[in-house]
C-alpha cells in the first residue's frame, strides 16, 4: 500500500500526517501501544485501516496498513 519496505520480513505499515511520513512497525502491537511508542495523544488522532476507524483495543497484525490523522475541529462562532 505504501510501497516496498527495506526490511526483510512484513511489519505494520504505518502512515502520519502532519508532519507526512512512513513507519514501518513490528507487529502485533494493539493501538494504544502503537500510539504510546509514538508518543502521541489518542485523544488528538484519528487511526484509519481500510477506510474505517479503528478503535483503542484493536490489535494490528504484520500485514495491517493504517493511517493515523491529527483530529481537526473547528466550527461557525
Amino acid at each position: 500500500m505504501f510501497g516496498p519496505s527495506a526490511c526483510d520480513h512484513v511489519r505494520v505499515k504505518v502512515r502520519l500526517h502532519n508532519p507526512r511520513r512512513d513507519l514501518d512497525i513490528e507487529g502485533p502491537i494493539t493501538i494504544i501501544n502503537l500510539l504510546a511508542r509514538l508518543d502521541l495523544n489518542r485523544e488528538a488522532v484519528l487511526v484509519v485501516r481500510d477506510g474505517e476507524l479503528v478503535p483503542g483495543d484493536e490489535s494490528l497484525s504484520d500485514d495491517d496498513a493504517i493511517e493515523i490523522r491529527p483530529v481537526i475541529s473547528g466550527g461557525a462562532q
